[in-house]
């Protein structure tokens, strides 16, 4: 009898969760939709309706808004390049001289991701599932249940996705071509707007529910025209027209994978060929490529450094050999940014998860009306900046955690520190990328807010309520968080431990906030306890300075605690 977890299936099944086990994006995704979660049932529309949380009316209607506004992307993400990256990695030949069949390695591939993205959209089940003990005033919670949410869940979540999973696993397989795949979900959005707008608003609602893909229109789950106390005694139930669509989703990803199937050829598309540095991320899977034209010459201040043919060549500044002088350690530190900057411009998460970040924090202001307090300018700056906040912690947390690991996974870790550059030259590299990137999504969400705010006639436009909104809010506490999560990583030497103990925190913090206790020491953020009026009082800037302070602090225990040895240390030896 054949054992199921001995067949290749199985085998490139479980190789697939351990890569996307060292990748930032599932932990990234898994953290946004608990938060996602959390805030539906604090802040959700129950709240001031009478409706409960926990009744089952109210867990099917939220689950299709969810599944569309946050999951779409990540979709993509996963599914862009789990064939594409073996070919590019080299590995391929290695891959099909074992004796392995194309359905159990499209399959293996394919079903892989598929259930780390599933296991990634139910943190938000998950998390209302245990809210269910958390009391909160104002929040109507039914008798503990737990049902409910597996179903509907797999009903109105898993299955819609199953059916976009497999479109974009065959493109992605058959194209060969990641970009391709991001810009068709870029698309997909305005197609969906045009297709429920045009092509659907005329149908019959029988008709309207079959063809729906994300079953946006089923008309039980949005009966709001009774009272709260009969919504929530109401039992969803699966009519014809719902059961028939959701068929149909899975046919459409059976024919998708069949497409692949058949047209999946082993060997490489013949194409243009350049030579490619790799220089792998988080995985053996996974790379960053660089085209040799790209690459700084010699005289730029590289030197190209490779210990055979099978190991990826690094790129290492040479001014790194030049000691002593602040000049001298500004060169350094500016070639250490300059490579964490590659690394962060290869990371494929990025492309998904800023272009994601700045829609959700700008979705407020450009569809709805804002109460304004003092000007138009400064309650877009206030918005925005709330809502981008959840956003931050959550870049800050993970990319730190892969800055500071990366050296050490794809084993160069020993070569860098033999190089004579400072400790702080590599821990201030790691701790500015990061910085730099959060603030780049900040100016994003900020020009983005400025652009609504023309289209929407709210003018004059005061840029400096922006420049003080983001930049007493927003940065001083964002420094803190990143500075924070260098100091984790460098402490606990684990990764995945330093994630679980930043986002562990980060809940808790989050929790205490929620129930009242917002005292700033342990607010870096200042969430919920500031108002556009409070940035011109000498105490909030008192504040910030000493956030600024604390974070100085956690890069100076961080530079304490670094396990590298000093240079004068060695040179002593």
């Amino acid at each position: 009898m054949i054992n199921p977890t001995r067949t290749p299936f199985a085998a490139i099944f479980q190789n697939e969760v351990l890569l996307n086990s060292k990748r930032v994006a599932p932990y990234f995704m898994a953290l946004l939709c608990a938060g996602n979660a959390l805030l539906w049932w604090a802040r959700g529309p129950a709240r001031g309706r009478g409706w409960a949380v926990n009744a089952d009316f109210f867990i099917a209607g939220a689950l299709p808004v969810y599944s569309f506004m946050t999951l779409h992307m990540f979709t993509v993400l996963f599914m862009a390049d789990p064939v594409t990256k073996d070919f590019r990695a080299g590995i391929d030949p290695l891959i099909f001289s074992k004796p392995i069949s194309r359905a159990a390695y499209l399959l293996g591939k394919f079903f892989g991701n598929f259930f780390v993205l599933v296991c990634c959209q139910s943190a938000f089940v998950l998390t209302w599932f245990v809210l269910q003990a958390v009391p909160k005033q104002g929040v109507i919670t039914l008798d503990w249940k737990a049902f409910p949410y597996l179903k509907h869940f797999l009903i109105f979540v898993v299955i819609s996705h199953l059916g976009l999973a497999a479109f974009y696993f065959a493109v992605g397989a058959l194209t060969r071509n990641a970009k391709i795949v991001y810009g068709i979900g870029v698309c997909f959005y305005p197609v969906y707007a045009f297709y429920q707008a045009i092509l659907l608003k005329g149908l019959p609602q029988f008709w309207r529910v079959v063809l729906d893909p994300l079953v946006m229109n089923y008309s039980n789950v949005h009966t709001y025209n009774r009272s709260a106390e009969w919504l929530n005694q109401l039992v969803v139930p699966y009519r014809s027209e719902l059961i028939i669509g959701r068929a149909m989703m899975i046919l459409f990803a059976a024919i998708c994978l069949t497409i692949v199937y058949a047209r999946f050829a082993i060997s490489e598309r013949p194409g243009k060929v350049e030579k490619f540095s790799v220089l792998n991320l988080s995985t053996a899977a996974e790379g960053v490529y660089y085209s040799e034209s790209s690459l700084p010459a010699r005289s730029e201040g590289f030197e190209k450094f490779e210990s055979s043919e099978f190991v990826p060549r690094v790129d290492v500044p040479e001014v790194a050999r030049v000691n002593g002088g602040i000049r001298a350690n500004v060169n350094k530190l500016i070639a250490a940014l300059g490579v964490e900057f590659r690394l962060l411009r290869a990371e494929r998460s990025v492309v998904v998860v800023m272009p994601l970040a700045i829609f959700l924090s700008i979705l407020e202001v450009a569809f709805y009306n804002i109460p304004i307090d003092v000007s138009y300018s400064a309650a877009y700056a206030s918005n925005t900046a709330k809502l981008l906040l959840i956003f931050l912690v959550g870049l800050s947390v993970f990319y730190t955690g892969e800055a500071m690991h990366r050296d050490r996974e794809v084993r160069v870790e020993s070569f860098l520190w033999s190089t004579p550059v400072p400790n702080h030259v590599l821990l201030l590299s790691k701790f500015l990328s990061t910085l730099l990137l959060t603030c780049g999504v900040i100016l994003a969400v900020g020009l983005a807010a400025v652009v609504i705010q023309l289209l929407r006639s709210h003018t004059p436009i005061d840029l400096l309520a922006y420049f003080k909104v983001y930049g007493l809010i927003l940065l001083p506490g964002t420094s803190f968080v990143i500075a924070f999560c260098v100091l984790a990583n460098i402490v606990l030497r684990n990764k995945h431990v330093a994630y679980v103990f930043s986002i562990g925190a980060a809940v808790g913090l989050f929790y205490l906030y929620s129930n009242g206790y917002h005292h700033w020491l342990y607010n870096p953020m200042l969430y919920q306890i500031w108002n556009y009026e409070d940035l011109i009082s000498p105490v909030l800037v008192f504040k910030r300075i000493c956030v600024v302070a604390m974070a100085i602090l956690c890069l100076a225990l961080a530079h304490l605690f670094f396990q590298r040895r000093s240079v004068k240390a060695r040179n002593s030896r």
